[in-house]
């Protein structure tokens, strides 16, 4: 029941009352701990801002650069830990799937499920995700144009499922190095889904370290800013409390001491925009 309240109420909010929305967390589960310190924080602020508020965290990082990274706790151990951040601070929650035997244990206690970019076309399992009773959650890979997603939602709208949103989250360019095209959101807004811009993975370096990947995150901000001002309808951050300490994607996280006044001037630059935005 108490999941049932949290899709309904984000589905609502989303797909009905068009608010404009956060997904926000570190990037995988390091500790019980720290997840609830960074949920209840995250939840305070987007309470004081009304922000309606997604927590993120990865159970398992799949596509780490190195065998020796660290992946996190697991399916198991990982859906455990959301469960209880989920039931005792009263936020819905989402992680990544990677595979088809992840899907109806993570349905269970996931209000959202998340495609992995690099997964994106990876029809059985978006198929099966579709046909859960969860919100879905495709991240635009990075070797795609913004207009091929098209036929990624289409997988999934004709499996019946219409609750879903597409986050873009940059496109290769060279080696080590991505790039945003802003007009991928209105592109991808005229389907008729939601669309988040994904500001933290943005500016990630994909192996850009060698054995590990490094991030501008001094960018992220701005690109979260631009994101806004051309309409998208919500925003994706992870951050950490002490991201250089971070065990995943530290270089592009966001340090949480200072993501409540990020948040606020993009509410002040989405209040001016409304997302609704002349075009000629």
């Amino acid at each position: 029941m108490i999941k049932e309240n949290f899709h309904t109420k984000i589905s609502k909010a989303i797909f009905e009352d068009s608010s404009f929305f956060l997904i926000a967390g570190p990037c995988v589960i390091e500790s019980e701990s720290l997840v609830f310190e960074i949920a209840q924080e995250l939840k305070e602020i987007t309470d004081r801002l009304k922000i309606p508020f997604i927590f993120k965290a990865s159970y398992d990082k799949a596509n780490r650069t190195s065998l020796n990274s660290f992946r996190g706790p697991g399916l198991d151990k990982g859906l455990a830990i959301l469960e209880r951040v989920s039931k005792q601070l009263e936020i819905p929650v989402l992680s990544d799937i990677h595979n088809l035997d992840e899907v109806e244990e993570a349905s269970k206690i996931l209000d959202v499920l998340q495609i992995p970019a690099f997964l994106c076309r990876q029809t059985d399992l978006l198929v099966k995700a579709a046909q859960t009773d969860c919100i879905l959650n495709i991240k635009k890979g990075q070797f795609l144009a913004p207009w091929d997603m098209k036929n990624v939602l289409d997988k999934v709208l004709e499996s019946k499922k219409t609750d879903v949103f597409l986050t873009e989250r940059g496109n290769s360019f060279g080696y080590n190095n991505l790039v945003s095209d802003m007009r991928s959101i209105p592109t991808m807004k005229k389907w008729g889904r939601p669309v988040v811009f994904d500001a933290t993975h943005s500016v990630q370096l994909p192996g850009g370290k060698g054995s590990f990947s490094s991030g501008q995150r001094e960018f992220a901000p701005l690109l979260a800013y631009a994101a806004t001002s051309v309409g998208c309808d919500g925003l994706f951050f992870e951050t950490h409390p002490e991201p250089d300490k971070a065990l995943s994607d530290g270089p592009n996280m966001i340090p949480l001491g200072k993501f409540e006044p990020i948040l606020k001037h993009i509410l002040a630059l989405r209040n001016i925009s409304n997302g609704d935005l002349p075009c000629c």
